[in-house]
C-alpha cells in the first residue's frame, strides 16, 4: 500500500508480539473500530489500544489523535495484522473473494479493487487453492460497496479496451511521434485520451506494452543511456552558440531539465578548469569593509594626474595610444590590486563549493560575474602600466634586438607582474613590474642572442641586399582605412542589437569596452543571452567576410 509511513509510531506497535489467534482477534476489532472513526473528532490513544487489543496500556499517556490521522494508521495497521496471518479454509465464516473476483463482480479493473483498498476496502491474507492470496469477505465489499455507490457505479463504467481501440492508439500515437515537433509519451498519451474519451494512464500503458511487445517496431525508443564528455561538450557548444534547449532534447532524445543539467555541469567544469589565483587579505573576511574595497576609483588630490600627457611626435599608432591612459597615483594602485583579489577569493570561495552534477544557473552566474569583473579591474591596471614596459624596453634595445619583440615579452611579464603584486605590503607596483620586467630581459636577451649566433644559415649577406617589398607606412595607413570600411560596412549588416553588442564588447569605434553583465543590465536581457547573441553576430560576420573574400581577424 502507498503511504505505509504511520502518523502516530504508538499504534504500529500494536501489531507487535501477539499470537495468531490474538491477531486475528485485533483484525476484527480494528476494523470494526475503522468503521466508527470520524475525521473530524479526537480519540485518545488509551482508547484506541482498549479497542483493539482489549486491554488498557501500561503506562497512562496523554496522547490524543486527529480522526483523519486515526484512519490513516488503522489502515496501516489492519495490513500489517494481516501479513502475519494466513487464513484457512477452516477459518472462513463466509465467502471470500479473490481481487479478480470483486473485479468482475462489479465491472471494475483490478487496480481499481486495489485503489478501494486503500480508502477502507479490508484485506486478509487466505490460502486459497494452496497459495495465499488476497482476499475479501463477502459483507466487507457489500459494506464498501454500500458507502460508497456513486464511486462504483462510477468505475463500473470502466470497459476494457477493443483490438480495433488499441489499433487507432497505435496508429495516432506513431503518427505524432513522427510529426515535425516529435511529441514524447506522456504528451502523446494525453492528446489521444482527449480525441478517444480515455485516461492518458490507459493510453500510456497501451503503448507501452506495445513497445514492450514490439521492440522491432517501437514508437518511443527506450531511454538512452549516459551522455559521453564529448557529447555534452556538443550540447554546450550548440547552446552557446544559439539553438534553443527545446530543438537540444529533441536532438539528444532528452528532457529540458536534463539539458540544462548537463549545460550546467560543463560550464561548472570549465569553470573550475581555469586556474584561479589570488593575493588574500584580512579585510577580505570584513563584511563591514565590503562597501569601501567595491567602491570606485578614488580620484586623486592632484587635479593635474587627471590630465591626459601629449605623446611625442611621430610615434606609431600603438605607443602613442598608451599616453591616452592616466598613470595611477599610489592609492588608486592600491585600491584596484584589493579590488582584484577580493573579487577573486569571493569567486574561489565559490568554486570550492561548486558540485559540476547539481550546479546552478544562479551559482555559475555569479562566478562568471565576479571572475569578469576582476578581469576588467586587472585590464584597467595593464592598460595603465604599459608606457613603463615601452620605458624599459627602450633601455634594452640593441642592434640585433627588436623593439616590437621586447615591448611584447614585456607586456607577458607585465602580466604575471600584476598576478603576483602583494598591494598589503605597501611598495609601488611600478617598482616591482620594473624589477620582473628588467630580471625577464636579463635572461631572455642573452638567450636570443645565444641563438642567434649559434644558428648561423650563411644567408644573411644575401637576405640583406635583397629588394624590400614591404609596404610602407602611406599603403599601411591606407589599407587600415579600407579595412576599417569594410568592417564597418560589415557592421551595417548585422541587427540593431548584434552591431551593438559586438561595437561594445571589442571597443570598436571608440566605443568604451563592456563586460557581458553590463550589456545585459543595459539591454535588459541575461548576460547568457547577451554571450550567445555575440557568437551569432560573429558566425554572421564570418559569413560575410567569407563571401567578400576579406582577410579579418573575427
Amino acid at each position: 500500500m502507498t503511504n505505509s509511513t504511520y502518523r502516530c509510531p504508538a499504534l504500529k506497535q500494536l501489531a507487535r508480539f501477539a499470537p495468531r489467534d490474538r491477531k486475528i482477534q485485533q483484525l476484527d476489532r480494528a476494523e470494526a473500530l475503522y468503521r466508527e472513526i470520524q475525521t473530524s473528532k479526537e480519540y485518545p490513544f488509551d482508547y484506541l489500544c482498549y479497542r483493539v487489543t482489549g486491554f488498557r496500556p501500561e503506562v497512562d499517556t496523554d496522547l490524543v489523535l486527529d480522526g483523519d490521522d486515526v484512519k490513516h494508521d488503522l489502515r496501516l495497521l489492519i495490513d500489517d495484522l494481516s501479513r502475519g496471518v494466513v487464513i484457512g479454509p477452516e477459518d472462513q465464516a463466509e465467502p471470500i473473494l479473490t481481487v479478480e473476483a470483486v473485479s468482475r463482480r462489479y465491472n471494475v479493473s483490478t487496480r481499481t479493487v486495489n485503489r478501494w483498498r486503500r480508502q477502507g476496502l479490508f484485506a486478509r491474507r487466505y490460502l486459497i487453492a494452496g497459495r495465499p492470496k488476497v482476499g475479501f469477505t463477502v459483507s466487507s465489499v457489500q459494506r464498501f460497496v454500500a458507502d460508497h455507490q456513486a464511486q462504483v457505479e462510477r468505475g463500473s463504467q470502466f470497459r476494457h479496451l477493443t483490438e480495433q481501440e488499441k489499433e487507432e492508439i497505435i496508429r495516432r500515437a506513431r503518427r505524432m511521434a513522427q510529426a515535425a515537433d516529435g511529441c514524447r509519451l506522456t504528451e502523446v498519451a494525453r492528446r489521444i485520451a482527449q480525441k478517444m474519451d480515455r485516461s492518458p494512464e490507459t493510453i500510456r500503458l497501451t503503448l507501452k506494452a506495445y513497445d514492450r511487445e514490439h521492440p522491432d517496431r517501437a514508437i518511443f525508443s527506450p531511454k538512452p543511456g549516459p551522455l559521453d564528455d564529448e557529447a555534452k561538450a556538443r550540447i554546450y557548444r550548440l547552446h552557446r552558440l544559439g539553438v534553443p534547449v527545446d530543438s537540444l532534447a529533441r536532438q539528444f532524445s532528452r528532457t529540458r531539465s536534463s539539458i540544462y543539467r548537463i549545460i550546467n555541469e560543463t560550464r561548472a567544469r570549465r569553470l573550475l578548469e581555469v586556474k584561479l589565483d589570488y593575493i588574500d587579505h584580512p579585510s577580505f573576511e570584513d563584511p563591514a569593509a565590503e562597501a569601501e574595497i567595491l567602491a570606485p576609483l578614488p580620484q586623486p588630490a592632484d587635479p593635474k594626474a587627471l590630465r591626459k600627457t601629449k605623446p611625442p611626435k611621430g610615434l606609431p599608432p600603438y605607443l602613442a595610444s598608451l599616453y591616452e591612459v592616466p598613470l595611477l597615483t599610489r592609492e588608486q594602485e592600491a585600491h584596484l590590486f584589493r579590488k582584484m583579489n577580493y573579487l577573486k577569493s569571493r569567486a574561489a570561495k565559490l568554486r570550492a563549493k561548486l558540485d559540476p552534477v547539481r550546479a546552478r544557473s544562479a551559482d555559475l552566474d555569479e562566478i562568471e560575474r565576479l571572475q569578469e569583473e576582476a578581469l576588467a579591474v586587472k585590464n584597467q591596471i595593464i592598460r595603465a602600466n604599459l608606457r613603463l614596459v615601452v620605458s624599459i624596453a627602450k633601455r634594452h634595445v640593441g642592434p640585433n634586438n627588436n623593439f616590437f619583440e621586447l615591448v611584447s615579452d614585456g607586456n607577458m611579464s607585465l602580466i604575471r607582474a600584476v598576478e603576483k603584486f602583494d598591494f598589503s605590503r605597501g611598495n609601488k607596483f611600478s617598482t616591482y613590474a620594473s624589477w620582473a620586467i628588467m630580471k625577464n630581459f636579463a635572461r631572455s636577451i642573452p638567450e636570443e642572442n645565444y641563438r642567434r649566433d649559434r644558428f648561423v644559415t650563411g644567408h644573411e649577406e644575401m637576405f640583406e641586399s635583397a629588394a624590400d617589398t614591404r609596404a610602407d607606412e602611406h599603403e599601411y595607413e591606407s589599407s587600415l582605412k579600407r579595412m576599417q570600411e569594410a568592417i564597418q560596412g560589415m557592421l551595417g549588416r548585422l541587427d540593431e542589437r548584434e552591431r551593438r553588442i559586438i561595437i561594445s564588447r571589442f571597443g570598436l569605434g571608440g566605443a568604451v569596452e563592456q563586460t557581458l553583465e553590463q550589456l545585459g543590465r543595459e539591454l535588459g536581457i541575461t548576460k547568457e543571452r547577451v554571450r550567445q547573441i555575440e557568437n551569432r553576430a560573429q558566425l554572421k560576420l564570418k559569413k560575410i567576410a567569407g563571401e567578400q573574400k576579406l582577410d579579418l581577424p573575427i
